[in-house]
Order: structure tokens, then sequence, then C-alpha cells
């Protein structure tokens, strides 16, 4: 016989060994008990009862029948009990924690890669149309498209203040080189007089307001849906880890591993036994299931309004075509502009340095940015929907969650003899109580005490993230509505993308394409209000490399690590 056919021959007859008895009463001795514990535990057998005999130093698996266990042994089983719960709640978690961990990574590492986009459609704007001034835009729009990304991944940056600090370094780049042109650059000193005069002057109209619109209305569901995704995550994990009290230890011990002390190594729970088992160990954990429903059906919600200008690919992807149309703008009103500069800063003060050009190794054409046919089955917005499809089966799940480990893993099934705590039965004849904390009063197997301060700190999380994701929380004061000294309010909400939302209209190279997925919104928005749109017809999306304007856009690696914690990319 060869090496492998021994070894699954010997495989074999050690689970038959196993599994071999299935009654104590005429137990002659304890060999398939002892083998079984250490194969169980890994434990030795050294000092363990070759036959079964009284067992009065028993605290759980007590019984009037002689047993195969000693107290060493029912404390190695109470452990392996707790083990044992553990890791059902596990297994049983396993699947929605990657569906939400997966989803999760793809929607950042999706964010990412558009806020890349679109600071390169941005330098590549400067770098066709104005290239004198696109070396000198270059840090600003980087320093622009990283603040974007801390504040979608959770930094604590003001978006009103990134678009001001960015609307007010363009305008003395624009009066420069487009109202005001000359042979050389102004001095710092006069630069900066123009960045101050920006909000007095208003050189580009009302479209810092209307960006600040734009990015407060699909900056912040995008923050928050990704916020509420990481802590969909935190809740699995804690409830795959809870502490499980001395009561419950006690009837998991009595439960799984008492049958064995006699012998009934085939035996498993009655159904009606391990509901009351289960239910009182998860009662805590049910009292989460409300509150996850709730979770779910605002996430829901969240990715249904995003639409329109509340989709952050339209509002980021189409930034540059708003920042032409700010630029052309002041161009158009330069000599009155002028005037207006001229009696705040003076007569403009020019310096010797020739402000460097952005340049090309190749054509304009090649460089230059194209429409690109996209597949609108591959676009975000269709994998959020198939992730809040997957995502919905699981609205009830710490409500079944008790009754879904004793159908699957632990009890025994209807009509089979089973472990009623004390012996084998036909049946269970006990009162089965329900779920939560409030059914647990009547549980003849488990006594439940007080709440659990975990537990009740998830809930609170839960309730607090439901806030924002259903856009009812408290808006922070900064940022409310206010005219600016640019005039004009930040722009109202309609929730369709029209012309003045730069929809259409208001610049040419629009990119339309639906790629959406998730703590300021204007003061007028709640989500519940949303005009849900829906566009329709094939998308398309930019496809720029901005190979020859390399200086103005390979700048930024773009250094999130450090403010979020990046899950690893699994889609």
């Amino acid at each position: 016989m060869d090496a492998p056919t021994w070894r699954a021959g010997c495989c074999c007859l050690l689970l038959l060994a196993l599994v071999g008895s299935t009654r104590s009463q005429d137990v002659p001795s304890c060999e398939e008990v002892r083998k079984l514990f250490q194969w169980r535990l890994v434990g030795g057998v050294k000092g363990l009862p070759d036959s079964p005999r009284a067992g009065p130093d028993l605290q759980v698996c007590i019984s009037k029948k002689p047993t195969c266990c000693t107290r060493k042994m029912e404390e190695r089983y109470q452990i392996a009990a707790r083990q044992d719960m553990q890791q059902v709640l596990q297994t049983s978690s396993s699947t929605l924690k990657f569906l939400i961990s997966r989803n999760a990574a793809a929607f950042q590492e999706t964010l990412e890669t558009l806020i890349r986009q679109a600071e390169n459609y941005t330098s590549i704007l400067f770098c066709n149309t104005y290239r004198n001034m696109a070396l000198e835009a270059a840090a600003s729009i980087q320093e622009l498209f990283t603040d974007v990304g801390l504040y979608l991944f959770g930094a604590d940056v003001n978006p009103e203040e990134f678009i001001n600090r960015f609307f007010d370094s363009l305008f003395p780049l624009v009066y420069n080189h487009l109202i005001n042109p000359g042979v050389s650059d102004t001095s710092l000193e006069y630069s900066e007089c123009l960045r101050m005069a920006r909000r007095d002057v208003s050189p580009f109209g009302n479209i810092p307001q209307r960006v600040m619109g734009q990015m407060g209305r699909s900056l912040l569901p995008s923050r928050t849906f990704l916020q509420a995704l990481n802590l969909g995550i935190e809740v699995i994990n804690t409830t795959d880890h809870l502490h499980v009290s001395k009561e419950c230890s006690r009837a998991l011990l009595r439960m799984q591993y008492c049958p064995l002390c006699q012998g009934l190594t085939l035996s498993k729970p009655c159904m009606g036994y391990c509901l009351n088992v289960v239910r009182g160990c998860l009662a805590h954990t049910a009292e989460l299931n409300p509150h996850w429903h709730a979770y779910i059906r605002s996430l829901e919600e969240l990715s249904d309004a995003m639409h329109g200008t509340y989709d952050i690919e339209h509002v980021l992807l189409n930034f540059h075509v708003l920042v032409n149309d700010a630029v052309t703008q002041a161009h158009l009103d330069g000599q009155k502009l002028s005037e207006q500069v001229n009696k705040i800063c003076g007569r403009p003060i020019r310096t010797p340095t020739q402000s460097p050009h952005c340049s090309f190794e190749g054509s304009k054409e090649k460089h230059g940015m194209k429409i690109s046919p996209r597949n609108d089955e591959e676009t975000l917005a269709n994998r959020r929907k198939e992730f809040i499809n997957s995502l919905r089966l699981y609205r009830t799940f710490y409500g079944g969650l008790a009754d879904e480990l004793c159908v699957s893993e632990l009890a025994a099934a209807d009509g089979l003899p089973c472990w009623n705590g004390e012996d084998i039965v036909k049946s269970y004849t006990q009162r089965v109580v329900g779920t939560g904390i409030k059914a647990q009063s009547g549980n003849p197997e488990v006594k439940v005490r007080g709440t659990d301060p975990v537990i009740n700190q998830i809930i609170d999380k839960l309730k607090h993230v439901i806030q924002l994701l259903q856009g009812r929380s408290p808006k922070p004061d900064k940022w409310q509505h206010q005219t600016g000294s640019g005039g004009g309010m930040v722009e109202q909400v309609s929730g369709d993308c029209d012309d003045e939302d730069g929809c259409g209209g208001s610049g040419s190279g629009e990119v339309k394409r639906t790629l959406k997925i998730t703590d300021w919104m204007p003061e007028d928005v709640n989500l519940s209000d949303v005009k849900q749109t829906h566009q329709t017809g094939q998308g398309s999306t930019l496809d720029a490399t901005g190979a020859g304007c390399s200086a103005a856009t390979e700048a930024t690696a773009f250094m999130l690590m450090g403010v979020v914690m990046f899950l690893p990319w699994l889609w």
C-alpha cells in the first residue's frame, strides 16, 4: 500500500472513531471522548478519565449519570464554546463584510482617479488655451485638487476657503497675461494686491459662487457615503468580536459540549433550545437591527439622490469648463477691471523676470482633450447601484442573526432526536423567546442583564451617520449661505442640472458621464427633496494625458495615505 492511500485510510478510521458513539448510558469507556477532546482542543489526554465516573466537581455539565468529563475538561470546553461562537459570527458576516469593504475600496480608488483626471483636464486647459500662464497656474491647480481629495477622504478642510483661494491666485495671472499684459511680470507686492482685490472687483462674475454651490452639493454626498461604508465595516468588526458574558459562556458550554461528557458525540441541540441560547447571547446585538435597517435604507436614498449637480464626476470633470468661462469673462471685462484695479492697487509695477511658458513635445492635438466613448455599464453609478441592491439583502441581518446561526450551523433538523441541555429528547418543550433584550426576561436558558456599552456606542454612531446620509445633521456655520464680496449668493439648488449649473450652454468641452458614488451642504439642501434626474444615452469621458504639460500635470502624487486608511484595491 502506498503512503497516500495509507494516510487516507488512517484519516477515515480516525473520523469513524471520533463519531462512533451516540449514547453514554452503556459507554464502557471514555476512549472516544478522550480522542475527540484531544482532536478538538489539541490537548493532552493525560489525567482524563478512562471510563465514566461521577463528576461532583463539575459546575455546568452536571448529570446524574456517570461522566467522562473533569473540571479541567469543562473549563477547556467553556473556552472552546466562546471561540466557536466567535467563529460562527465571523463566518456568518464574512460575505457582508467583504461586500462593503470591497466597494469602499473601489469607490475610494475611483474618486482618487477622478480627482487626478480633473486636475489634468484643468492643467491641459491652460496648456492648450492659456499656455503663457500654465506653469504659474500649476501650483494653484495642484493645491485645489489636493484639498478636494483631503476633504472627500475626511480631512478637516473648508471647501469655501480652498475654492476662494484658487480664484484669488488665478486673478493675478489673468490680469498680468490677458488684461494688462507686458513683457515682464508684475512684482510680488502688486500680485498680492490683486489677490486681495479679487473679491472686491469680481473679475469672474458669479462663477466662483457657482463652483462653491456645485462643489458643496457633490463633494458632501461622496464624503458621507465613504464615511458610512467605513462605519459599516466598523459595526461588523465590532459584532464579530463581542465580549461573551459569563451567563452566555455557560449556556454555550451546556449546549455544545456537555453532551460529549455523556458520550453523545453526534448529538445536536434542539432548535428551540438553540434559539433560546443564541438569542440570549445575541440579545444586545439584535438591538442593532432597526438602526442597521435604517442605515442601509439611508445609503440607498443617498445613492439615488446623487444625480445631476449632486454628481461628483460631472462637477469635477467639468470644472475646467467653468474655469475657462471665468477667464474668458475677465478678459472680456478687461478695460473695466483695469480701471478698478488702478484705483485699488495703482499702476502695475513690473519686474524683468519673464514668466515661463508651457512646453510641448508634440502637436497641440496630440496633447489636447478629446472625447472617448464610455460604456454606460462601466460607470460607477451602475456599480454603486449593484452594490446597494446586494446590500439591501442584509437589511435584517442583525435581527435574524441568531436564527440563521441555529438553522445553518448549530441546531438539529426538525423531527430528529436532539439535546435539550440535559438529555436526548424528541422535542424541546420549554418556551422559545423572541429576539432583543426585552424578550429575554422569560428566557429559561440564559439570563440577560443590563445593556452593552459597546453596542450602545455603535448604535449612537449609526444614528449619527444616518442623520448625515439623510441630510438632516446640523450644518457648520462656516457652510451657511452668505453674500460674498464678489456679489451674489452661493447658488440655490434646483435639483436638476441646468445651464446655470454649468451643465450646458456655458462653454464648450463639457463632459457628460455618470460616474457616481459617499460635511457641508448648502443650507437649502435636503436630500429628500432632490429631484432624481437620470441621464440617458451613451456616456463619455475626457481622455487626456497631458504629456506635453508634464511640468504642470505630474506635480501631484496625491499624498493622501497619511490622511485616510486606504483599503486594499479589491474591485
